[in-house]
């Protein structure tokens, strides 16, 4: 059976003590509501942003739309006002000056349905922007909440990293007052029992465990020496004599 000064071993609920406190911090760090609040705002955008890329390349794709009507319709026109000039100058023959005719009438039944087409198109153009304008606002909105909340969670991490600075100075400074080879022994229990190497025992319970300890177990914990290290039988963590243990 190991063997450690009743003093050190009483000394290792100060140590579990701080040991648990630092497994608290290291979970409050992994669940922070601020990161999950974060990931999702950060989620959002990236589907926001995706939106955007397509809304504003739909923009670009209707502006040439735009342009290509635009052009259609001044080409039309331009060779309807040379026609006209040409049919008011009176020059060439009565058949050419018919045939202009003809061509100013065709050029401007052209001309209406090209502009009925620039109308559509530049409709198109004005929803797409405002769609692409809107998708903008979102996107400035969401970065701003995320430099928010960014912010709020960096705060808490250098709380959490600032009372872990505290707890761990702590801890090596309880561990400077245990015998070596009990700390070892600690440390060994602890690992694989979920973070928690030594319990109290009161009133006859197991602290890590929560179990009664039965009469055999009992009676075999008080013929132990003061320095004998002794566990619990059920979860195998170091019991922690005391006043409080009921033998």
């Amino acid at each position: 059976m190991p063997k450690a000064p009743a003093i050190d071993q009483q000394r290792l609920l100060d140590l579990q003590a701080v040991d648990t406190r630092l497994a608290q911090l290291a979970h409050r760090r992994g669940t922070l509501p601020e990161q999950t609040e974060l990931d999702g705002l950060e989620k959002e955008r990236r589907r926001s942003g995706d939106m955007l890329v397509a809304a504003r390349t739909l923009v670009g794709d209707v502006e040439r739309q735009v342009a290509k009507a635009e052009a259609d319709v001044a080409q039309v026109r331009d060779r309807a006002a040379r026609n006209t000039k040409r049919l008011e100058s009176g020059t060439g023959s009565a058949k050419d000056l018919q045939n202009l005719q003809h061509e100013l009438e065709s050029l401007s039944r052209r001309q209406g349905v090209l502009e009925d087409e620039e109308l559509v198109v530049m409709e198109r153009l004005e929803q797409v922007q405002f769609a692409a304008a809107e998708l903008t606002t979102t996107d400035t909105e969401l970065a701003e909440q995320i430099a928010d909340v960014t912010a709020r969670r960096d705060a808490a991490l250098a709380e959490v990293a600032q009372e872990e600075t505290a707890v761990l100075a702590r801890r090596q400074a309880i561990v400077m007052g245990i015998d070596d080879a009990l700390v070892a022994l600690y440390e060994k229990v602890r690992a694989p029992r979920g973070g928690v190497g030594a319990a109290l025992l009161r009133s006859r319970r197991c602290g890590g465990c929560q179990l009664e300890l039965n009469a055999s177990d009992l009676a075999g914990i008080r013929g132990a020496a003061s320095d004998d290290v002794v566990f619990c039988e059920e979860c195998g963590r170091i019991l922690v004599r005391t006043e409080e243990s009921g033998l």
